[in-house]
């Protein structure tokens, strides 16, 4: 429901009082504005009762735990985050995994595992997508661009959302593989298409400057950035993360690996959180999915801890 203000009536100045009608005296209105002045208190003061009443929690209510913000979740997360992430390496020792954690602000970058670089299957999206759109916006190229049966601006969104091998192949022939790899150096990764390497740190870059516009414009990085969520997989990074948190990712598979990039967000602090898993066996085991998610959850739970709201 709308609600119109209320418009005052004009004031119009009143005519002299006729003969024999006597004025109020300054006693009578000075009265007169002094019992105004405590009725208006009154009402006040009786709204402001009841919207303090409404706002507290019920008589023995337990106040939710909500995840907190350290002031440098990184940089000062716990020796614990260390020690539960090497546990859960330890389990999952049949798998080689790498993980890459880096605050989008700057601050500290962390890897834990394995820091060699792992088959990059369809996380390497992203680095295309990218430079696809730095093509754009050089004016070398157009996202109504006719690709295949249709064009660029459809493509980019298949190939990111959707993980459409197709439209990867005609986005990666119109950047061609020199471009490619120049642009990938261009932003500290080393990177050959035909190989598909990366490193958990070297994804997680791409992503952290990615989100602090250094890549691409406003609306461009906007643009990316939406495909990166309600994608066909969410059964990885998305699935292991808190309640409330916000995440942007790119999954990837392909024989025996099984990758998710994640961009995670809470009340405005952003981490990108990359997680590299191979079996050595070639074919997907079926703990990869496992330990992505239990990794999310300990990461998580670091950068987020959860604390219970000063009553």
């Amino acid at each position: 429901m709308s609600v119109h203000p209320t418009v005052p009536t004009p004031v119009r100045d009143a005519p002299p009082p006729g003969p024999g009608v006597r004025q109020p005296g300054k006693r009578q209105a000075a009265r007169r504005l002094v019992l105004l002045f405590v009725a208006v208190v009154l009402v006040i003061g009786g709204t402001l009762t009841l919207a303090v009443s409404r706002s507290e929690p019920r008589s023995g209510a337990a106040v939710p735990a909500q995840p907190a913000v350290p002031a440098s979740p990184v940089a000062a997360a716990p020796a614990s985050l260390q020690d539960r992430v090497e546990s859960i390496l330890s389990e999952a020792d049949e798998y080689r995994i790498g993980l890459a954690l880096a605050d989008v602000n700057g601050g500290a970058e962390r890897t834990f595992g394995d820091e060699e670089a792992f088959t990059a299957a369809s996380t390497a999206k992203i680095l295309t997508a990218a430079a696809y759109y730095h093509l754009v916006e050089n004016g070398e190229a157009s996202l109504d661009q006719p690709l295949g049966d249709y064009d660029a601006a459809f493509q980019l969104k298949a190939m990111v959302n959707d993980s459409n091998n197709d439209s990867w192949l005609l986005l990666m022939d119109a950047v061609g593989y020199p471009r490619l790899i120049d642009y990938a150096k261009s932003i500290g990764v080393t990177y050959d298409p035909e190989q598909n390497l990366l490193t958990a740190a070297d994804m997680a870059l791409v992503l952290k400057k990615l989100y602090a516009g250094e890549l691409l414009n406003e609306d461009n990085t906007e643009e990316l950035l939406s495909y990166m969520q309600d994608t066909n997989n969410e059964d990885l990074i998305p699935a292991g993360s808190k309640a409330g948190v916000e995440v942007h990712h790119k999954y990837g598979e392909l024989s025996g690996e099984l990758h998710d990039a994640a961009l995670v967000t809470y009340r405005g602090s952003t981490f990108a959180l990359v997680i590299y898993t191979e079996n050595p066996d070639g074919v997907q085991g079926d703990g990869q999915a496992d330990v992505i998610r239990a990794l999310t959850r300990a990461v998580e739970d670091a950068l987020f801890p959860a604390v219970t709201a000063p009553r």
